[in-house]
C-alpha cells in the first residue's frame, strides 16, 4: 500500500496528469474485477498522487460499462482515502456555460441498470449510508478554498444530473432536468459518488463544462462540434494543475 495524498479520476478528455513525476504503474485486480485501466502513481506538489482514467486511457469504456466499484476499490487498496473526480459535463442553467469549472454540492441520479452498491452480492452486509450531502463537505470546502488561493474561477455549488448515456440527451429531457433543479448534466456522476460513500472514501467533483446541454444556452439550436468540446475542456482545465497543487498544499 502506498501513502496517497489524493486520488484523481479523469473523465472525457482528461486521460493523464501531465505534471505527475516519478510515475509508477499499478494494475490491481479487486474483488469487483479490474479497473478501467492502469493506475498511475507519482509525485505532484511534493505529495503522492494517484490518477485513473475513468474511461480507460484510450477512452474505450462507455459510461454505462465503467466498473465504478473496481475503480474505487483499486484506488482504496493502493492507499487512497480522498478522491477528486473530474467530470466533463454539459451546462443547463445560466451560471454553467461552456468553459466553466464547478464544484457541485448535489446530485440527481437518472441512470439505470448499473451496479450501484457494494451490497450487490449475496451475503454482503446491507449498508444504508447517509447520502443527504453526496459530496464530502470538508473536501468540497478544501477544493473551493484551493481554487480561491490559486486564482482559478470556480462556481461553488450546483446540482449534477447523472444520465445513462452514451447518447446525449433530448431537449425535452434537459427541460425536465432543469425543472428538477439540475444545473449540470453528465453520464458518470453516479453510481461513483454513492459507491465512494459506501466505501468510506472522501469524494468531491470538479465538473468541467464542455458545452451547453440540448436546448440550453443563448442559442438553443446551436450544433456543437467535437473540436468545440475539446477546446472548451482544455480551456476549463487550464487551471487544474494550480488548483490541485493548492489542494495538496493543504494536506499533511
Amino acid at each position: 500500500m502506498t501513502n496517497i495524498a489524493l486520488a484523481i479520476i479523469g473523465g472525457t478528455g482528461l486521460y493523464k496528469l501531465a505534471d505527475l513525476q516519478d510515475v509508477e504503474t499499478h494494475q490491481p485486480v479487486t474483488r469487483y474485477g479490474a479497473p478501467s485501466g492502469p493506475i498511475r502513481i507519482g509525485t505532484l506538489a511534493g505529495k503522492r498522487v494517484a490518477f485513473l482514467a475513468r474511461h480507460g486511457e484510450g477512452h474505450s469504456v462507455p459510461p454505462h460499462k465503467v466498473n465504478y466499484r473496481a475503480n474505487l476499490a483499486a484506488l482504496q487498496a493502493l492507499g487512497a482515502t480522498r478522491v477528486l473526480a473530474l467530470n466533463t459535463v454539459g451546462g443547463i442553467t445560466e451560471r454553467f456555460g461552456p468553459r466553466v469549472l464547478a464544484c457541485p454540492d448535489q446530485i440527481i441520479d437518472y441512470t439505470w441498470g448499473r451496479i450501484s452498491t457494494i451490497c450487490e452480492e449475496e451475503g454482503t452486509e446491507v449498508l444504508h449510508v447517509d447520502f443527504g450531502d453526496p459530496y464530502t463537505p470538508s473536501l468540497r470546502k478544501t477544493v473551493v478554498a484551493a481554487a480561491s488561493r490559486a486564482g482559478v474561477a470556480l462556481v461553488d455549488g450546483g446540482c449534477y444530473g447523472a444520465t445513462q448515456g452514451p447518447r446525449l440527451e433530448t431537449k425535452a429531457e434537459i427541460a425536465r432536468m432543469r425543472r428538477d433543479g439540475c444545473d449540470l448534466v453528465g453520464m458518470t456522476g453516479m453510481p461513483e459518488a454513492g459507491l465512494a460513500r459506501e466505501l468510506g472514501l472522501e469524494y468531491a467533483c470538479l465538473a468541467i463544462v464542455a458545452n451547453w446541454a440540448a436546448g440550453a444556452g443563448p442559442d438553443s439550436d446551436e450544433v456543437i462540434t467535437l473540436d468545440d468540446v475539446l477546446a472548451n475542456v482544455a480551456a476549463a482545465s487550464a487551471g487544474l494543475p494550480a488548483l490541485i497543487g493548492e489542494v495538496l498544499s493543504g494536506q499533511g
